[in-house]
């Protein structure tokens, strides 16, 4: 299950003092007991409790269910005789933390019935002990309910968080190996045949610069020909890399949503026309950041991305059915400040409207290309 030393929570929403007084308060309630023997059989049963409750957390298959078992019958018991009812708060801690789903509902209905039928018969016979912490014990009875719901969810968001940041990482090596190769691949068709056709032809043009001087200048100038054609694919290839082409983000981005479980619905083209690299450069770069929010944020199960292209524009639009953006929430730390930073120095906009969740609506010009008609041709 998890480790020993974990039995003093975190993250439960109490404060660890709170706990420590839990841990403590057991042996106030046995010592008013003016019985000797059920003093020695409190201590024995609150020693029992937390032995049992350290081997819950370091054990593993049914025996995790069997000390779990005897830990609900010395609540029971320690509820009736001295009207301690706090330990059903460290068992519907555990019961939160447990992964496996059937286990999980079997062990929270159990204490849950278990506590209730205790505190009702607590109330139903008038015990004195019950009656004078009544708002105590009410308090618990929710605990008893919630406690448990609310750490198993958000334990199961943690696992499918961690999931998530695998399967990025995963993505991530596979993209920068096939930019290896796309780039392994480029350089051989580009200066791998190059250099060696210029290798080839500057040998010739070495044997032939005696015997004909003609035949050996038209080599040398093959060879100078050559080296610039070169020399441009490599500059055309090395523009290519500094930025990311809408359609390439778009995959990525469909492997995000689909690792997250969140249904992703394209609208219109992923290849614009008349849009400088820049600027889809840009776009890549704020649709990514726009993913990585609707991920880690909105707790949507849907995303929609549309591309709407127009004589002067590029309209992009991201919607998703989460939580939506409150307007005190968008500051400059969350991403948008970047987006609309890099937006306006291609003189684009962002637009953000919520309602039903949130839509990012992102504007770039697009590149005027002067026409047949007008070039005169």
């Amino acid at each position: 299950m998890q480790k020993w030393y974990q039995i003093f929570h975190r993250s439960t929403g109490l404060s660890p003092y709170v706990w420590v007084v839990f841990y403590i308060l057991p042996f106030y309630f046995i010592f008013r007991s003016t019985s000797t023997y059920q003093i020695v059989m409190g201590i024995l049963m609150i020693g029992m409790f937390f032995l049992f409750y350290v081997l819950s957390f370091l054990s593993k298959g049914w025996l995790v269910y069997f000390w779990t078992s005897l830990q609900i019958l010395i609540s029971i018991t320690m509820s009736l005789l001295f009207g301690y009812v706090y330990f059903s708060l460290f068992l519907a801690f555990f019961i939160g933390n447990i992964k496996h789903k059937v286990g999980f509902i079997t062990l929270y209905s159990i204490h849950l019935l278990t506590t209730l039928l205790t505190v009702n018969y607590g109330l139903l016979t008038r015990n004195p002990l019950f009656i004078t912490q009544l708002p105590f014990v009410l308090v618990s009875v929710v605990g008893v309910i919630l406690l448990p719901v609310t750490n198993y969810n958000r334990n199961k968001n943690d696992r499918l968080q961690g999931q998530l940041e695998d399967a990025n990482k995963r993505i991530s090596e596979l993209v920068k190996l096939e930019e290896r190769q796309r780039i392994a691949r480029d350089l051989h068709d580009t200066l791998g045949q190059k250099l060696s056709l210029i290798g080839l032809k500057s040998d010739l043009a070495g044997r032939l610069i005696t015997q004909d001087p003609d035949r050996a200048k038209a080599e040398i100038d093959d060879v100078q020909q050559t080296a610039r054609t070169a020399l441009t694919e490599v500059r055309e290839m090395v523009t290519r890399m500094r930025g990311t082409r809408i359609a390439d983000e778009m995959f990525r981005i469909q492997q995000i949503l689909k690792a997250a479980q969140i249904e992703l619905t394209l609208e219109g083209t992923t290849t614009p026309d008349n849009i400088s690299l820049m600027n889809e450069n840009v776009i890549s770069m704020c649709l990514k950041e726009a993913v990585n929010n609707i991920v880690k944020h909105s707790n949507a199960t849907n995303c929609i991305i549309s591309m709407e292209q127009t004589e002067t524009e590029l309209v992009v639009r991201v919607k998703d059915n989460g939580t939506g953006i409150m307007g005190h929430a968008v500051h400059p730390g969350n991403g948008l400040r970047g987006m609309r930073e890099r937006l306006e120095f291609v003189n684009g906009s962002l637009e953000i409207a919520s309602g039903g969740g949130t839509t990012l609506i992102i504007r770039v010009p697009s590149v005027h290309r002067m026409s047949e008609r007008g070039a005169g041709i």
